[in-house]
């Protein structure tokens, strides 16, 4: 009950804020329209709904199937490697390096994907160390809907976003290779959080209008991808090269 109480505080704040952007944006599109305050309105006009949903979300009592998903921000169960043995850890999704300030959280949004083509750069202090894996059933994009429906934007048009639910036609679960780290500060918990690898997409992730697809392990390679330390990156790379490569079948998401 108390975590509930803080929990919608904290979004009650936070949807007040993501409001008063939206109105600013729309405010200065009204004067002269510009990219970033098109985005600005965009992200905003999404945060508002979702902090909405889940401020509802509170008082329900009945499971529902989107109890399944994860968004950033969010803990979630992935497994990693202590002295040989596959153990499960709860971790959040949307990763904090440590050695950076809490701030980072804010000032860096999207490090719930951590891209394959940054990996020896942002990412180069857990690439090739730490290691985990996220399995699931399935994933989630949001994907502009003008490049959904293969088409630019009209004159005046806002850009809008859908949400597209991707499944491997296998039906199996997918390993998900993922980086984590733990957080620490003096007279702060520890964090352990993660973010998704992500590569090029295949075709029909592609053709749905979206540029970054997750990265499913095979299995059996799944003990050499937790546990990296000492390895040589091209073999590493070889991991990601050597994926599952289902075919994903796409709907809306309800």
């Amino acid at each position: 009950m108390l975590f509930n109480t803080r929990q919608r505080s904290k979004w009650e704040t936070d949807l007040f804020a993501q409001r008063k952007r939206l109105a600013d944006a729309e405010r200065s599109l009204t004067v002269k329209q510009t990219k970033k305050a098109t985005e600005d309105r965009r992200i905003a006009s999404n945060k508002v709904e979702w902090y909405r949903g889940k401020l509802a979300d509170l008082g329900r009592t009945e499971s529902k199937a989107s109890d399944n998903r994860i968004f950033p921000f969010w803990y979630a169960p992935v497994i990693v490697m202590e002295a040989g043995r596959l153990v499960l850890k709860p971790m959040r999704y949307h990763c904090r390096p440590n050695g950076k300030p809490e701030s980072y959280d804010r000032r860096y949004d999207g490090l719930y994907n951590a891209r394959r083509d940054n990996l020896e750069r942002f990412w180069r202090g857990l690439f090739g160390r730490q290691h985990t894996v996220l399995v699931a059933s399935s994933f989630y994009e949001n994907v502009s809907r003008h490049k959904f429906e293969h088409r630019e934007l009209r004159p005046g048009e806002a850009e809008s976003n859908v949400v597209l639910h991707f499944n491997p036609q296998a039906g199996k679960p997918m390993l998900l290779a993922c980086l984590w780290d733990r957080w620490q500060a003096p007279g702060k918990p520890d964090l352990l959080s993660f973010a998704a690898i992500t590569d090029e997409p295949p075709p029909e992730v592609a053709a749905a209008g979206h540029d970054r697809c997750v990265i499913p392990l095979r299995a059996e390679n799944l003990r050499a991808w937790l546990d990296p330390v000492g390895k040589d990156l091209s073999s590493i790379y070889a991991l990601l090269d050597n994926r599952e490569r289902p075919y994903y079948e796409r709907r809306m998401a309800a």
